[in-house]
């Protein structure tokens, strides 16, 4: 059960969305929601002040980076205080954070402290990062010790979630948490999968499982290439949250997702939650 969210804080219309989804989840699981928003060391001693106090004439790690943390710090400070009003405004328990680190590490060792991170796809930088997921959300997601739910750029109310199952241990942890979630959200759900094998088997297994949860449960068997497969499925069928366990289940999992699970999270529009 959910009792703890961190919602990492960027002032971006990312962040906002991910606020905006903390809410909404904290209402519904009756819980508190951590915001943090770390002070990223790289532009405190990294090339970047190099570049910039070189450029201006003066040595860097002197006034200048006094400055620069002063900046940081009270931008920091500003973007938390924007957080703790929305959740105050919704009657929402709250803590929040400010720490001075490499931003994906901060927030994977405070992931320690909930239950699940929100995040949004993109960050501040967005306009300046490639494809369709920033760096620190692809970071975070390769490392988190918690699961990760990856939002849009602006919120909506779930009416049409689908999970996708394939039998693998992550992929039935996936499939308790949207068990979790369908129940206590009061939405119906699509269980999915594609198979070359034993075809059935998978949702026979997830039909019995999500039995005793009183759900409203549809069980699709799909063909062909299952990361081309979900993707159309999804869009196709206006499904607006989608859940999934990552494709490996080893610690290669810090490199590479898993040729599905990358394919799907780039390609696919709405939220997703996933679970490694």
């Amino acid at each position: 059960m959910i009792k703890k969210i961190l919602v990492p804080q960027d002032g971006s219309e990312f962040g906002k969305s991910a606020l905006d989804w903390g809410i909404y989840l904290a209402g519904k699981f009756d819980a508190g929601l951590i915001g943090i928003h770390v002070i990223d060391i790289v532009s405190l001693e990294g090339p970047f002040l190099h570049d910039i106090s070189g450029s201006l004439g003066f040595e860097p790690f002197l006034n200048f980076s006094t400055k620069m943390r002063e900046v940081l710090e009270a931008r920091g400070k500003t973007i938390l205080s924007a957080f703790e009003e929305e959740c105050e405004n919704a009657g929402i328990r709250h803590e929040r954070s400010l720490p001075v680190g490499v931003i994906p590490n901060e927030i994977c060792e405070k992931a320690n402290l909930a239950d699940l991170v929100i995040l949004g796809k993109r960050g501040v930088n967005a306009m300046f990062e490639y494809g369709l997921l920033g760096s620190t959300t692809e970071s975070v997601l390769r490392r988190s010790p918690k699961p990760v739910f990856v939002v849009a750029e602006r919120f909506a109310e779930p009416a049409s979630p689908m999970l996708a199952y394939d039998g693998s241990p992550n992929a039935g942890k996936a499939m308790h948490s949207a068990a979790e979630w369908i129940k206590t959200l009061g939405l119906p759900l699509t269980v999915v999968n594609v198979s070359r094998e034993a075809e059935g088997a998978a949702l026979k297994d997830a039909e019995n499982y999500l039995k005793p949860y009183g759900i409203q449960a549809d069980f699709v068997q799909l063909s062909g290439d299952p990361p081309l497969a979900i993707e159309k499925y999804y869009r196709e069928n206006g499904r607006d949250l989608l859940f999934m366990g990552t494709s490996h289940h080893s610690r290669i999992v810090e490199m590479v997702l898993g040729s599905t699970t990358e394919h799907v999270m780039r390609n696919v529009a709405g939220p997703f939650f996933l679970e490694r």
